[in-house]
């Protein structure tokens, strides 16, 4: 990309459901840097894509065929497709398949869906997976704008990361994004699909069967939008919608510009897990509209967005569920330092030679949000304020790296108030690993109550129908049950689960941490919930930690074996690649 860089996508794609593929062409604008040599052939990223043939020219209108090259795939980064073209091309047309395994597609029959009636397809192109469903350069430092034509089945609804542009023709969808975005912004969906308004600009998508429970719980969206506008500029993307995903996608969210995708596991009805959302909405100033360059900088998208996450909630919900939260989050950060290599918890992570998804870990979003929260205490919040405006302005659809933001940080920070700086050790927080010793330590009151029942529950001087729990939010019930013993036995499981109802609960956050526990207890009564929750859900969030705890012992080992045969199907490429290594792992 020095030498030879693309700067426009365009793609026309046929969507085909029966082979599982994507089929069509992607037309490349590309511009050669200054100074470099007229020899240089473009290089882009590709992963099981097949490749009919490649043209080149001048334009669209004077394309001639050309050389392509694809390297033998590695493990990690697939192959090296090198077209040779001419000093004055500008255009680059490929025309390709991609494999029904493409990593980053996920292609859903009728019985997995809502609606359990139409196929469904999404795309999962983060960190490095768009080169699985598009020859491209892939890599996060690259900015590309795009326009899409994309083909369906008749009664199939399409969305894309951009802006729809309308069509005249019922089976053909047309979009564009006049921004530059990094290659792992773009984003498809296609689905019996219906949309409710939530405001101006903001609305939610979602299969028939689940558009009312998902307009209730996103009824704040707008609020949040005006929220962040307030304070660190203007949302710049045009619309902000919400696509509700069917229950495989494996993650929580996904920013995709204009576009969140979103885990149909956080509608739990009464708002409580909507923070993901001010999460994901909040990637529209950090990580969208300014980027990490590498993904060794990853922390500059997650631990901003983690920090206006936390923002957004205490200006909707008050400084008390945002303290809960941010409690939450450094619990689970030291329960994961605890486990992590020295390597590994550092927020400038050395990813070379690795998976970019070896360091999602909740070391860039916490200990970065961390970080950010320490300056705030340090500088004081509206000076703070107005130097993350003016952080996200300067750098405003452009990718940086963490020297670059350094460099920000002194100019724009530090220097105002070098009394404050001089209490901000820079290389402790970016560079080593752990915590340092002096950060902006979160409290709340209500955990603390919280962990008194806990505590008073296990010592046997609170009985379980006394626990006070009737008006506790789901953050508080799982505060709850992480504060108990992990040593806890089935008769005691058996107690808790009487008084508290909890083989009854639909809460996706709740059940997850409940089931935990009755592994580790040998419950055998949660089993048939567990079984159905493993087969239902596909957010690797709660159903890795829930394979690892059966796969620690001879029993539980037979029966995770047993429900990942049949929930596998289901599962999206990217918790299959994660699973099978848990669950089937090869022999050594």
């Amino acid at each position: 990309p020095a030498e030879v860089v693309v700067r426009h996508v365009s793609l026309d794609l046929h969507v085909d459901f029966k082979e599982r593929e994507l089929v069509g062409t992607v037309t490349l604008q590309i511009e050669r840097a200054p100074g470099a040599s007229t020899k240089t052939p473009l290089i882009l990223d590709a992963r099981e894509l097949r490749i009919e043939k490649a043209e080149a020219g001048p334009s669209v209108e004077k394309l001639h065929p050309t050389v392509i090259d694809l390297t033998t795939p590695q493990p990690i980064l697939g192959s090296k497709l090198t077209i040779w073209i001419q000093p004055k091309d500008s255009v680059v047309r490929i025309t390709y398949k991609t494999s029904p395994n493409a990593k980053a597609l996920q292609w859903l029959e009728p019985k997995l869906t809502k609606g359990k009636v139409k196929p469904f397809l999404f795309t999962q192109s983060q960190a490095i997976q768009a080169r699985s469903w598009i020859p491209i350069q892939d890599s996060p430092g690259v900015r590309v704008t795009y326009d899409a034509t994309i083909w369906v089945g008749d009664g199939l609804k399409v969305l894309m990361s951009a802006k729809a542009v309308p069509t005249t023709e019922r089976m053909r969808f047309h979009f564009r994004m006049d921004h530059l975005i990094p290659p792992y912004l773009i984003a498809l969906a296609v689905g019996d699909l219906g949309f409710r308004e939530l405001g101006p600009r903001t609305g939610v998508w979602a299969e028939p069967g689940t558009l009312d429970r998902a307009a209730s719980e996103f009824v704040d969206v707008e609020k949040m939008v005006k929220s962040v506008e307030s304070r660190f500029g203007k949302y710049r993307w045009g619309r902000y919608d919400i696509v509700v995903l069917p229950p495989s996608f494996p993650f929580g969210g996904m920013e995709n510009p204009c576009l969140t995708f979103a885990t149909p596991t956080i509608l739990a009805g009464d708002r409580s897990l909507v923070s993901l959302i001010a999460h994901e909405l909040a990637h529209s100033w950090s990580g969208n509209l300014v980027t990490n360059a590498t993904w060794r900088d990853f922390w500059l998208n997650e631990g901003f967005t983690t920090y206006l996450e936390q923002r957004i909630i205490e200006d909707l919900y008050g400084r008390e569920r945002a303290d809960i939260e941010r409690v939450l989050g450094l619990r689970d950060l030291q329960e994961e330092l605890a486990t992590l290599p020295a390597a590994e918890q550092i927020l400038h992570i050395d990813l070379a030679g690795r998976d970019p998804d070896d360091g999602v870990t909740r070391v860039p979003y916490e200990k970065g949000a961390l970080f950010l929260s320490t300056l705030e205490a340090a500088f004081g919040r509206e000076r703070f304020d107005e130097f993350l405006l003016g952080y996200f302005d300067r750098h405003a659809f452009k990718s940086i790296t963490t020297a670059d933001f350094l460099d920000d940080l002194k100019a724009n920070l530090f220097a105002k108030d070098p009394k404050a700086a001089r209490g901000i050790d820079l290389v402790e927080w970016i560079e080593k690993p752990g915590l340092p010793k002096h950060f902006a330590m979160p409290k709340s009151p209500a955990l603390d109550a919280v962990d008194k029942q806990a505590a008073d529950w296990t010592a046997g001087r609170l009985s379980t129908v006394q626990i006070q729990s009737a008006k506790w939010s789901t953050q508080e019930w799982v505060r709850f049950l992480q504060s108990l013993p992990t040593s806890l036995d089935a008769k005691r499981l058996a107690e808790l689960d009487r008084g508290l109802k909890l083989s009854d609960q639909h809460n996706v956050e709740i059940v997850g941490q409940w089931l935990l526990m009755s592994i580790r207890g040998d419950y055998a009564a949660s089993y048939p919930k567990l079984e159905t929750f493993l087969i239902e859900i596909g957010r690797r969030k709660f159903i890795v930690p829930l394979y690892k705890e059966l796969m620690k012992t001879a029993a539980g080992r037979e029966l995770a074996k047993a429900i990942y045969a049949k929930a596998r199907p289901g599962y999206h490429p990217i918790a299959v690649g994660t699973l099978d290594e848990i669950v089937n792992p090869p022999a050594k």
